[in-house]
């Protein structure tokens, strides 16, 4: 009885999970289309994306890394 309440149990997560990857397969489209309209009004993909990893740091983070690239610029002289 037990092993049948596992299996079950099982199949339930793994539904759940399939469920799951189809939504998140789909909001990656609709990202994928909003950067798409982005691109053909004139802004520039590569930097909304930087801008939207950035606003997903701490500040503390965001400031850290600023300055480490800061640092590395100056060091290959860029």
């Amino acid at each position: 009885m037990s092993d049948n309440i596992s299996a079950e149990q099982l199949r339930l997560l793994i539904e759940r999970i399939e469920r799951l990857e189809e939504e998140k397969k789909g909001i990656a489209d609709d990202i994928k289309d909003v950067y798409g309209e982005a691109k053909s009004t004139g802004f520039d993909v590569k930097t909304m994306r930087t801008i939207v990893r950035l606003r997903k740091m701490e500040k503390h983070h965001r400031d850290e890394a600023e300055m480490l690239l800061e640092t590395y610029k100056q060091a290959l002289g860029i």
